[in-house]
């Protein structure tokens, strides 16, 4: 069959109960899911029409929803691959192996990868967090609004590895009924949550004065302050006592600048196995069982918080992932904690450079046994 080129793809709804079974967007929270879709495009494709070619660099995920769409390789050896028999995305190699063409008219996503990967880490830190929350008891009243905090996309634009920081950085501020927080029209250089009591925004115009929300804990105002220099667009006034937590510009400059993190490269990375270090693959089981590390385990960056108490912290565990993000937040993560690990460079050639590929297994699983990787069932 030959490729229809230059045809308008045409853009439909998310079906999201649908989206939400896809690897790995089904380890996503709603909200960050929510946030990658905001700007994602699911289009219509028509049968003959090309959806990416062999040797392209698309930077994009493209999943398979609906429909039947084929996979030519450098070779001209055709696989059929139907929609839903696979909730990974398809063909999924950068450059591209295979040239990807409609079979049928088809429905699929296409996600921006780097968007993807780091709402991706986002999460499971914050799931990481939200566990080691909950398991100190001095923070049983403060669980709702911290999560409520990290859900907020002003912090998307934070590297996931510093997300454990967020909260050492916000200072509190106990305000009053009536207390003008910010005012409309004068410069600012902080931001606000609001961990106990009620506000109420307000703005002056032309015609008067006039009421634009009541807003209450967990809720975030303020944040233009933080990336620009524009006066502010409102007035805020509490409506009740309580207590807000500020962010300084500062700060929040801070929080942009990722730390560095203990590494070990791809070519010293059999010497440093053979030494008895341990791999740990940190992405999700589908991932792992598609294609891994030889005797790497899986433990995904979500589940962290449940399965490092598994690990050994007397013995050097080395992460890794497809590109490095999650990886490098689970060595810091778990750095923080007492563990020996590090983070493997160059993540992104391990699956995508021939010269590595001996180094890769899609036949055995391996699992945790005191703290050391040992071939499953």
């Amino acid at each position: 069959m030959q490729p229809q080129k230059n045809i308008v793809p045409v853009q439909v709804e998310f079906d999201l109960s649908l989206t939400r079974t896809l690897v790995p967007l089904k380890d996503m929270s709603e909200s960050h899911l929510l946030e990658l879709l905001s700007h994602s495009e699911a289009e219509v494709i028509c049968a003959g029409q090309t959806i990416f070619s062999r040797g392209a660099y698309d930077a994009h995920h493209v999943y398979l929803l609906y429909g039947n769409v084929s996979l030519v390789d450098e070779n001209n050896v055709t696989a059929i691959v139907k929609g839903r028999s696979s909730l990974l995305p398809i063909g999924h190699h950068q450059p591209r192996l295979v040239t990807a063409v409609a079979e049928s008219d088809c429905s699929i996503l296409r996600l921006d990868n780097e968007r993807l990967d780091k709402l991706l880490a986002w999460s499971q830190v914050a799931d990481y967090l939200q566990l080691n929350i909950s398991r100190q008891r001095d923070l049983d009243e403060d669980i709702d609004w911290m999560m409520t905090v990290l859900k907020s996309n002003l912090f998307f634009k934070v590297p996931p590895i510093n997300v454990e920081d967020i909260f050492s950085r916000l200072i509190p501020q106990v305000v009053y009924a009536g207390d003008v927080v910010i005012r409309q029209g004068e410069l600012g250089d902080q931001c606000y949550f609001i961990k106990e009591g009620e506000a109420e925004v307000w703005r002056h115009s032309e015609v008067g004065r006039e009421h634009l929300a009541t807003i209450g804990v967990g809720r975030c105002f303020g944040e233009d302050a933080l990336v620009n220099e524009a006066a502010r667009n409102a007035s805020v006034i509490m409506l009740t006592d309580g207590v807000l937590m500020r962010l300084d510009k500062q700060d929040f400059y801070r929080l942009l600048k990722e730390p560095q993190v203990p590494s070990i490269a791809l070519e010293s990375y059999s010497d440093k196995i053979a030494a008895g270090a341990v791999a740990v693959d940190v992405r999700s089981e589908e991932e792992y069982a598609e294609l891994h590390l030889h005797s790497a385990v899986n433990v995904p960056l979500n589940l962290l918080g449940i399965k490092s108490r598994m690990l050994d912290k007397n013995r050097p565990y080395i992460f890794y992932c497809n590109t490095g993000r999650r990886s490098r937040a689970a060595a810091h993560l778990l750095t923080q904690q007492g563990y020996q690990a590090f983070a493997l460079e160059d993540c992104a050639n391990l699956f995508t450079q021939a010269r590595w590929r001996a180094l890769l297994d899609d036949h055995f699983n391996y699992v945790l046994r005191d703290g050391l990787a040992c071939k499953g069932q």
